[in-house]
């Protein structure tokens, strides 16, 4: 099937002096331009393009790999203003239009915007989104606690990081958790910490529970091979100075050297942790 938006699987049906016409089952048919021919090909085999509107608004594939498909959430910079509003340079000739109604606050030229990609109904075009909100809903939730998820970074408030969950929902990662640098339109992985009455949702970076503790006792261990099999911390270090350099809480910190502990794999002192 040939979707905007999307990728397909389409056969090779006949070789033109403009490019390769490619079909799916349903007898429709677009145009590969020359430029993304492959070197080698057969009639009859199946290639797999992306396929969106051209400058003169007809369908077209191509092999470039876009940043952003439909109804995704990514971070792209704009490549241009004009009258109609913010183009968007998403990894295609033609850039992703931002419709003035649709941006948050007016968009510059070079600057890094999340937008949400959809099919515009009314036009039958691919465009872009900058009021998240829109498109995200917490009324029926599809995630659970402790669940593990997918994370797009939105924005910095005065609690935390807000991110899209699962590019569906809208969850909260408070400030004094994270423990490591993050940035607008990070793709991170996560897990649901807690779902509130209101379906608001506490999100964090960590692994929840017993869960954490292999992680933060591997990253341990990894960081005294680093540092030559000691590091001058202790269950007495300053929570800033274990965030400095293990990028995590004293509270996961003392879990991981425990669990290494256990396992003697480290010994404690008063000066910090070594190697066994």
């Amino acid at each position: 099937m040939i979707a905007l938006g999307k990728y397909s699987k389409l056969e090779i049906l006949r070789d033109t002096t403009v490019g390769l016409f490619l079909g799916d089952e349903e007898g429709n048919d677009v145009l590969l331009p020359n430029k993304y021919v492959p070197e080698e090909f057969e009639i009859g085999e199946f290639l797999e393009v992306f396929c969106y509107l051209d400058h003169e608004e007809r369908i077209v594939a191509t092999t470039l790999e876009p940043y952003v498909m439909i109804n995704q959430f990514r971070l792209l910079q704009v490549a241009e203003v004009n009258e109609y509003g913010a183009f968007m340079d998403w990894g295609l000739e033609k850039h992703l239009l931002v419709p003035f109604r649709e941006q948050r606050n007016k968009m510059q030229q070079g600057q890094w915007y999340v937008v949400y990609c959809y099919l515009d109904e009314k036009t039958n075009r691919l465009v872009a989104s900058n009021k998240l909100d829109k498109f995200l809903s917490n009324d029926t939730l599809t995630v659970k606690e402790e669940e593990k998820v997918n994370l797009t970074v939105t924005r910095f408030t005065d609690l935390g990081w807000e991110v899209i969950i699962n590019e569906r929902h809208k969850g909260l990662v408070y400030a004094n958790e994270v423990f490591k640098k993050v940035s607008v339109g990070d793709q991170l992985v996560g897990y649901i910490k807690l779902i509130r009455p209101d379906n608001k949702i506490d999100v964090s970076l960590q692994p929840l529970g017993y869960k954490s503790l292999e992680p933060a006792a591997n990253l341990i261990y990894d960081k005294l091979q680093a540092y030559g099999g000691y590091l001058e911390l202790h269950d007495k270090s300053d929570p800033e100075d274990i965030k400095r350099i293990l990028q995590m809480s004293k509270k996961t910190f003392k879990k991981g050297i425990g669990a290494l502990y256990k396992e003697r794999k480290i010994e404690i002192s008063t000066d910090g942790i070594r190697l066994v």
